[in-house]
């Protein structure tokens, strides 16, 4: 469907309009509009649910743009280029992009965050927390504009150096510091290591339970660092229900099911054709290639170790075929 831009007033069911570049936002009670220009000097326009929408821009948000391509659904997302962010309607959907429906701008990388935050805060009612599994955040994404959530949408992470819970750097999760247990973790044992460093080496000797860590986790699919060695990266999460992107990789991730199971859809990351679906069960390890889109479902709450290698340098050694998208030749 084309539609033009000006359609839209400025307020909708009490939610304002939003447009970036040529890129018109607009939400209802129920979905959100995205317009773009295609050829013919006509406008394309897209629609999703305003919870999946607001779940996926949450986390652009909470995550920078991430690592490279950020799939709100098969048409519409983000490509974080690293200083800047390209926005685009189609052109990773091979049947729009063919057809020229495909359109695509680059922004420097704090406007755009400037104004997904702004939508953030104006489109998330009260009591909707777009980090929370549905059962734990309801209904209240729909309806009439009523409220804010501005305590969930800015939630403030410490940062970690090394590993939580050593002196100076992010602290360990607890009752006393807001991180109950999460209800599908209720039987994790909370029993922390005892640590007996040889004197003068009580700050690099350091050891804590992931198990109880991540059963206080507050968000879904959210990944935390826990572990930071040079450039690799230990991430691990919680997940329940649907990861509301399709993430496209820029390098290879390794998952490690710590719980649980995990189902994921494999598309290829420039055409977003299926390649594989992959079940992952406690135990499990598996290499998600450097050129592929992956979307999880989690039936229930489960923990997921995501290790990241964040070489700076990584993205060009891929993008020139210098490495191979995949870690392993068999």
């Amino acid at each position: 469907m084309n539609a033009p831009a000006e359609q839209f007033p400025a307020t909708i069911a009490g939610y304002k309009t939003f447009e970036l570049g040529a890129f018109t936002f607009a939400r209802d009670e129920y979905f959100v509009t995205i317009t773009w220009p295609v050829q013919g000097g006509r406008r394309q326009s897209h629609t999703i649910s305003a919870d999946a929408f607001l779940r996926a821009l949450m986390r652009d948000v909470a995550w920078g743009f991430f690592y490279g391509v950020v799939n709100f659904d098969p048409v519409f997302g983000t490509r974080n280029l690293y200083g800047k962010v390209e926005f685009f309607g189609g052109r990773l959907n091979e049947h729009y992009h063919n057809n020229g429906l495909s359109y695509v701008e680059v922004f420097d990388t704090p406007v755009a965050m400037k104004l997904i935050k702004e939508i953030l805060a104006d489109w998330v009612n009260e009591g909707f927390d777009p980090f929370a599994a549905p059962m734990e955040t309801g209904d209240a994404a729909f309806g009439t504009k009523h409220g804010d959530n501005l305590k969930a949408i800015d939630r403030y992470r410490v940062p970690t150096k090394r590993m939580p819970g050593l002196e100076g750097d992010s602290p360990l999760r607890g009752d006393d510091n807001g991180y109950p247990i999460n209800r599908a973790f209720a039987d994790v044992a909370q029993d922390q290591p005892e640590i007996h460093a040889e004197p003068g080496f009580e700050k690099e000797l350091h050891g804590f339970n992931l198990f109880a860590y991540l059963s206080r986790s507050d968000v879904t699919w959210n990944p935390s660092v826990t572990s930071v060695c040079k450039n690799s990266l230990f991430c691990p999460t919680t997940e329940e229900y649907i990861l509301p992107i399709i993430h496209g990789n820029d390098r290879v991730e390794w998952f490690v099911q710590l719980s649980d199971e995990i189902m994921w859809n494999i598309n290829d990351k420039d055409t977003g054709r299926p390649r594989a679906r992959v079940l992952m069960k406690a135990g499990d390890v598996a290499a998600m290639p450097a050129d592929i889109a992956h979307q999880g479902f989690s039936k229930k709450r489960s923990m997921l170790l995501v290790w990241e290698n964040a070489n700076p340098e990584i993205v060009k050694l891929y993008e020139s075929k210098q490495l191979p998208p995949y870690p392993v030749e068999f």
